[in-house]
């Protein structure tokens, strides 16, 4: 497991303008991407405040070497795929050497070598060839509220799951509506637009190792193949979802779009944001022997405040600014993502570098903590009011979602994911 090392010492400051008070991508951050500046083709950054470091460009520019230059040469191409085949050493490398070069009190070499372009003139991409899509059950509160207060009996025993669909996550910047069949409330079934599309608040975990077909991992094993974290929106066609369900689980309720944050936050730079996993509830079962661990029950869970905005079309057309409608904690999960990823595999099924966990959505037992509008609209009972005037239980054509993440603690510098956004389009042409 990587320790704490310079790259998280919060006195230091970088050059580059702006950084240091930036929300999300100070000098501690240094998250990785897939951008595309004007024609040319795709190619791997890292963002530093409202900059990015172009790893190419850089990389011919003498920045790094030894491992780190490894890393930059394999993080530098269409896709962030070729830096998981590589030791996490070599990642680290990058970023210690990044880290340096982008610090204030640096010997100048970096600066000068450093090629930046602004985030503002580029095309964010997703930064994974993505070869599997697994989603999670992890809230105890979202569990309770979704099924009137009775988890499935194996929550408590298991993190829950589903397979999603890997060739629908985007990153945005719109979502279209689906169509499918949903039962009404008359009871006859219809063909048509999903009328109650919502939205889940979720992180998600990219793997950069796995395992063999036919073996499991440990926990410890699991913590270690985790790369890094974004945000992600599992979009969610409440009717079709609730209507096709049973025997076999969500399919075409689920597998039309999941958006995510296109900066991938290591897991090193989120060493000092780990807490500890959740205590497990009153009467509960004791924990499976091959979920248990004694690392991962101190620090196996992220303290990241997690937030989600919404403006619709007339809110935009008059200037106001997107509202609040959710803020809760990453660390509410019942189960840590190394437990997600251990369970995954118990079976043996082969785990590989690429693929994306969804942690489930993670509401909290407050009322604000209540993340998707199926529990903040009590299933549709209890609209809510936009500062247009407007009111809401799912959401309306042109809305726009925006998920916010900040890893924030005492001692260390706050950094962020960027934003997970997306607007509604209205469904295709029957």
């Amino acid at each position: 497991m990587t320790q704490l090392n310079e790259t998280h010492d919060a006195s230091a400051l970088s050059w580059v303008a702006g950084a240091d008070q930036h929300s999300d991508f100070p000098l501690q951050n240094l998250p990785f991407g897939i951008f595309r500046h004007g024609s040319d083709a795709p190619r791997g950054g890292v963002a530093i405040g409202d900059q990015i470091v172009d790893l190419a460009a850089s990389l011919d520019a003498g920045l790094f070497d030894g491992e780190g230059s490894e890393a930059a040469k394999a993080a530098s191409g269409p896709i962030l795929n070729p830096l998981f085949d590589l030791p996490a050493s070599a990642t680290s490398a990058l970023r210690r050497q990044l880290f340096s070069a982008l610090k204030s009190d640096g010997d100048g070499d970096g600066e000068g070598k450093t090629v930046l372009i602004a985030q503002s003139k580029v095309e964010m991409m997703v930064p994974v060839a993505i070869g599997a899509f697994t989603d999670f059950l992890c809230s105890y509160d979202h569990a309770f509220r979704v099924t009137g207060g009775k988890p499935a009996p194996a929550f408590e025993y298991l993190p829950i799951a589903y397979n999603s669909r890997a060739s629908s996550v985007g990153v945005g910047p719109t979502v279209r509506r689906p169509l499918g069949q949903s039962r009404l409330p008359d009871g006859s079934v219809q063909f048509g637009p999903e009328p109650t599309l919502d939205y889940e608040l979720e992180i998600g975990a990219f793997l950069r190792a796995g395992n063999p077909l036919g073996e499991s991992m440990t926990v410890a094993e699991a913590r270690d193949a985790i790369f890094g974290y974004c945000l992600l929106n599992d979009w969610s066609a409440r009717s079709i979802q609730f209507f096709e369900t049973q025997p076999l689980g969500p399919f075409l309720g689920k597998n039309f779009a999941t958006t995510i944050s296109p900066w991938i936050v290591t897991a090193e730079a989120l060493l000092p944001f780990r807490s500890p996993a959740t205590r497990r509830r009153e009467g509960a079962s004791s924990l499976a022997a091959y979920l248990a661990d004694e690392v991962d029950q101190a620090c196996g869970n992220l303290d990241i405040e997690l937030e989600a905005w919404i403006s619709s079309d007339r809110m935009r057309a008059a200037g106001q600014p997107e509202m609040r409608v959710v803020r809760s904690n990453a660390n509410v999960s019942y189960w840590t993502i190394a437990q997600m990823v251990t369970h995954h595999a118990s079976n043996g099924c082969n785990l590989r570098p690429g693929d994306l966990l969804g942690s489930g959505t993670l509401s909290g037992p407050t009322d604000e903590a209540r993340a998707c509008l199926l529990e903040t609209s009590q299933r549709g009972t209890v609209p809510f009011s936009l500062p247009s005037g407007e009111t809401r239980c799912y959401l309306e054509d042109g809305d726009e979602v925006v998920f916010r993440g900040q890893a924030r603690r005492e001692g260390a510098v706050s950094i962020g994911f960027g934003s997970c956004r997306a607007r509604v389009l209205s469904a295709p042409v029957q």
